[in-house]
């Protein structure tokens, strides 16, 4: 791959049209909460951007982050930006295997004129030396330090690399952690981190992110749980289109109900909406078509404040 080309003279050559390309600034842009007069200096800088390596490595994880993304709808520039984001190396979606894979994410590594983005789905043990999640007959945890060390930002894609997930749970016997905390405790080098959890996370908040970095060179404003501030700052119950029905005390009791077909607030069957902080009703999923209230089911998500 060659990465001496500008962002958007690679999306040309596929196809997008720069109408196109500022429509997908305008919206990143609004779900980033960006100020009028850094719209156009957003998308001006991601036009000129060069193109990024990126190294995606997975540990202990469902691939649901990864399924999540590769549902981005086509021919959106999201999706375009993705692909060509995930080419270098991704232990679940690249052709080659073996020493073949391998050598892709060397090639990046040793190559110190490419800056690069180091994504990591998974949480990663560390007991037995690590050998409980291992990539290439190497333990996840030595190849990730590896990976990371030159990298430009890290960003930990879903709960379980964000924060461990089900794989830390208690009694964890694989010593899982999160990328945050094995930063922490000086078992991976400690570079820029932006933590995206979700189970899975919505697409559109990689995008934006990664968007971000590469127009401004930083990452967006984060909270204390370094997630982007824009797409993790309010709830999910705060954007809820039931939210009219909790403020007037109507609930439905049971998912057959007439309150539950009149589309009453689910609070009382488990949505854990109010104390989790996504974007899921505002960006939505598939190309914002919808959100688990749309489809008559609560939040699940355990993302607390």
């Amino acid at each position: 791959m060659a990465h001496n080309q500008t962002l958007m003279r690679y999306l040309a050559r596929r196809g997008v049209s720069r109408r196109d390309f500022l429509k997908f600034c305008a919206v990143t842009g609004s779900a980033l909460a960006l100020p009028a007069h850094k719209a156009a200096v957003f998308a001006q800088s991601l036009a000129g951007a060069p193109r990024p390596a990126v190294i995606w490595l997975s540990g202990q994880e469902c691939t649901g982050c990864s399924e999540s993304l590769l549902r981005s709808y086509e021919p959106t520039v999201e999706t375009l930006i993705l692909d060509h984001l995930s080419l270098d190396y991704h232990n679940t979606l690249m052709a080659p295997a073996g020493e073949a894979a391998e050598a892709s994410r060397d090639a990046v590594l040793l190559d110190a004129t490419i800056p690069y983005v180091v994504v990591v789905d998974g949480s990663i043990p560390v007991r037995d030396n690590g050998f409980w999640s291992a990539i290439g007959g190497r333990a996840a945890l030595e190849v990730a330090n590896e990976t990371i060390a030159g990298a430009a930002l890290v960003l930990a894609v879903g709960n379980c690399a964000a924060f461990g997930g089900l794989a830390a749970a208690q009694p964890n016997p694989s010593e899982a952690w999160g990328v945050e905390a094995l930063m922490q405790q000086g078992q991976l080098w400690s570079k820029p981190l932006v933590n995206v959890p979700g189970c899975p996370p919505n697409p559109e908040v990689l995008t934006g992110t990664i968007a971000h970095f590469l127009a401004f060179g930083t990452v967006p404003e984060l909270d204390q749980h370094l997630r982007p501030r824009a797409y993790y700052g309010a709830t999910v119950h705060e954007c809820c289109s039931r939210i009219h029905h909790f403020e007037a005390q109507r609930f439905a009791l049971t998912f057959d109900d007439d309150g539950a077909r009149q589309g009453y607030c689910l609070a009382l069957l488990g949505c854990r909406g109010m104390t989790t902080r996504n974007a899921c009703s505002s960006l939505k999923w598939n190309a914002g078509t919808s959100y688990p209230m749309y489809s008559g089911h609560g939040c699940i998500c355990l993302l607390y404040t």
